[in-house]
């Protein structure tokens, strides 16, 4: 048993020496990217929702 967890350990070393982490400046953009595709996704959605909305009441008077 512990040599099987002694061996997970030494492997899970030996592959997190080999992870190429991205630089500061990278970090930065894809997180400006991740925020600015979520806004336009909700902006999306929300105007789907009121465009429904809309055409719901319409629909009921």
């Amino acid at each position: 048993m512990a040599n099987k967890l002694t061996n997970y350990i030494k492997g899970s070393v030996e592959e997190m020496k080999k992870v190429t982490w991205p630089t500061k400046k990278e970090t930065y953009n894809y997180t400006l990217l991740v925020m600015g595709i979520s806004v336009a996704v909700a902006a999306f959605l929300g105007a789907l929702d009121y465009i429904f909305n809309w055409g719901l009441e319409i629909i009921i008077k």
